[in-house]
């Protein structure tokens, strides 16, 4: 019996030894990448942009091509934490790049691009982008490098190097990595670091479109968090507009750009962490949130992930988009709908000139 109760307190000592050794392990190494990084572009382009010529921006949030259309994630909810595979994530990414090349951007924002992860089976998509648009200057900014986690415990995540992407038919002249706001308390474990990159492309009348990548928090409950991000998004808009530059804002704000997405999609009235209002009440003067036709044309750019999706019963709303300076004119805007095939959000695309 006392062999039989050692057996049991070695055991148990070990399995704590091991837990906490994992939950150091964590801490310690976590770390935010720090704030105002200097990124560099890689340019295949040397053409300058011109004024009052049509153009085509579009967003794509492509979910580390993860997440077709069946997939569920289980921090909604749902049963996977990786992808199925890392052919699927091949296919994924296939399907992601024929859809961008079906609408010939001339400027393309990524986000939740991963360039090592054990959720996305270790491929490249950074490099898959730059390969598959190879004629398109091209600028990474890292959001997070994060730890092991270890869970689900079945199939953990893993560990994940992951940001934002953008892409340019002409020539970028710098590049900035700016860090946004996040939890302090165990959720900056699951909603990890946060970032914008700001992009400067010169125009061909002396002046520069400043554009604006970006991908605020989604699992964040913390209100406070939720503003900063935006506060510090808005003082970047305002600075690059005072500087006399054209301003793109692309990317996946999670928040309602609608501010009535419920009622276009007629779904419940309950907000998600990621759906709350877009504050558009309180962009800086000389901004505007791009939305003609959107709540007309009903097309969502997500879908919630806690099942695979299944057309008018599955949550969706509008959380992805463009704001732009009011030296920008906008000739049309749409998501375009692909059934989230690939993703679990839509891309949308702007159509705009910049003023002379």
């Amino acid at each position: 019996m006392k062999k039989f109760f050692k057996v049991m307190l070695g055991l148990l000592f070990g399995i704590v030894i091991i837990v906490g050794g994992y939950a150091a392990y964590v801490y310690l190494s976590y770390h935010r990448m720090a704030d105002k990084v200097k990124l560099h572009p890689q340019n295949h382009r040397d053409s300058v942009l011109k004024t009052d010529t049509q153009y085509k921006a579009l967003t794509f949030n492509i979910g580390y091509a993860a997440y077709p259309a069946s997939y569920s994630f289980f921090m909604n909810g749902g049963k996977y934490s990786r992808a199925y595979s890392k052919a699927s994530v091949e296919q994924d990414m296939a399907g992601i790049t024929k859809a961008v090349r079906t609408e010939n951007p001339t400027l393309a924002f990524f986000q939740e691009v991963d360039t090592n992860g054990d959720r996305s089976f270790h491929v490249n998509e950074v490099n898959w982008l730059r390969r598959s648009f190879a004629d398109y200057s091209n600028v990474y900014a890292q959001n997070y490098d994060s730890a092991y986690l270890f869970y689900p415990l079945t199939r953990p995540i893993g560990s994940a190097k992951s940001g934002l992407v953008t892409l340019a038919k002409a020539k970028m002249t710098d590049s900035i990595r700016y860090s946004l706001p996040i939890d302090t308390d165990f959720n900056k474990f699951m909603d990890l670091d946060r970032a914008i990159s700001v992009t400067h492309l010169p125009v061909e009348n002396g002046k520069q479109l400043a554009v604006i990548n970006l991908h605020l928090s989604a699992f964040t409950k913390n209100a406070k968090v939720r503003r900063a991000q935006i506060n510090k998004l808005f003082a970047k808009m305002k600075a690059e507009a005072a500087n006399g530059h054209y301003v793109i804002v692309a990317g996946d704000y999670n928040h309602d750009m609608l501010g009535d997405s419920p009622k276009v999609f007629g779904t419940t009235e309950k907000r998600e962490n990621w759906t709350h209002p877009f504050p558009a009440n309180q962009l800086p003067n000389g901004f505007r949130i791009v939305k003609n036709g959107l709540a007309a044309a009903k097309v969502p750019s997500v879908r919630a992930n806690g099942t695979g999706y299944h057309p008018g019963k599955t949550y969706v709303s509008l959380i992805d988009g463009f704001l732009v300076s009011d030296n920008v004119s906008v000739q049309d805007v749409h998501v375009k709908y692909l059934g989230f095939k690939n993703s679990d959000h839509n891309p949308e695309v702007l159509t705009f000139k910049l003023d002379k």
